[in-house]
């Protein structure tokens, strides 16, 4: 088991999707994953109701009563919904309580009293329709947190990739690439993966935007004209940053040996790579943040849930970086 001074908070997310009977499962295979103590915020009644008698529920008063039950139960910091959820139908009645769950989990960490935020996955919509007034998890979080600049890496064992454009049409990504964001993203990476991956002397590929990076601006000057001069600041820097790279030779088991994160020009460049070497273990982190953040890199998967058909293994994946991260954060 990894050690942890203080438990992991998991957030409930969407009560109509998969993120209840995650947490459970997750906690029924905690010995034979070697996970860290975690704690849910959630419904302690609902993941009961889900259990069954399959997992044992024990509500607590505060997160430090989780370390000395979690062997016996799964411990749950108990924060009743105002309407009972009913699996794959969504309900904006529960939304307040959805953000309460993050919002907590936040200041509980913050405060010491949780060694890392893990959230489950939220419906954006839903909450959209209760008036959440942020695009997704990660900017809310960085409005808790107070700071303005984060950046979203995709972590798995044997590869961690990084969109430095994110959720844009492909022509919106492409118009809107800047030498000026590719050094401010490696510079949060390169710090993180020191901080948070104790990797001394981070290194870090950069992909070229075009086919074949560019071929020397036969493709479109991109490469020559954002991304280059972007891997030259850092390297002025002392950052290790090395490119612009074809895309298509970046991610074959040979090439990941020589980088620890790899960063993309926009997210399906990102993200295929990553999805097709680990579909199941994958896991959203967020850098930048005062404090340790992942995510199971999926949705809420409303069509299979209530069914006992849901795979834990991204977020079980997602509590043994956070643990892991934590441990290396604090040093």
């Amino acid at each position: 088991m990894i050690t942890s001074r203080q438990p992991l908070a998991l957030t409930m997310g969407e009560p109509a999707g998969i993120g209840g009977e995650i947490a459970l499962a997750a906690w029924s295979r905690r010995s034979e994953e070697a996970l860290p103590p975690f704690f849910v915020i959630d419904d302690a009644e609902r993941l009961r109701s889900l259990a069954g008698d399959a997992v044992p529920v024990a509500a607590i008063d505060a997160p430090e009563q989780a370390v000395a039950l979690f062997d016996q139960a799964l411990p749950v910091l108990h924060r009743p919904l105002p309407v009972k959820a009913e699996p794959g139908l969504l309900n904006t009645a529960n939304g307040p309580a959805v953000i309460a769950a993050i919002t907590e989990a936040v200041a509980l960490t913050q405060a010491g009293r949780a060694g890392a935020v893990v959230t489950n996955p939220i419906h954006k919509k839903a909450l959209y329709d209760c008036g959440f007034a942020f695009p997704g998890h990660t900017e809310f979080l960085a409005e808790l947190a107070g700071v303005s600049r984060v950046v979203m890496m995709l972590a798995s064992s044997q590869l961690r990739v990084v969109p430095v454009t994110i959720h844009q049409a492909l022509k919106e990504a492409i118009a809107g690439l800047t030498a000026e964001e590719i050094i401010a993203q490696g510079r949060i990476v390169a710090e993180a993966l020191r901080r948070d991956f104790a990797i001394a002397q981070p290194r870090l590929a950069i992909a070229g935007l075009n086919p074949h990076a560019g071929e020397g601006g036969a493709m479109g000057r991109e490469d020559i004209e954002i991304v280059a001069p972007a891997i030259a600041a850092l390297k002025a820097e002392g950052i290790e940053a090395f490119g612009p790279l074809p895309a298509d030779t970046m991610f074959h088991a040979r090439a990941r040996a020589g980088y620890d994160a790899a960063l993309c020009m926009y997210h399906d460049q990102a993200l295929i790579p990553i999805k097709t070497i680990d579909f199941d273990g994958g896991v959203n982190v967020t850098l930048g943040l005062p404090f340790v953040r992942t995510s199971p890199d999926h949705g809420t998967a409303l069509e299979i849930a209530g069914k006992g058909v849901a795979r834990p293994d991204s977020l079980i994946a997602a509590l043994k970086l956070a643990g892991q991260m934590a441990e290396a954060r604090r040093g």
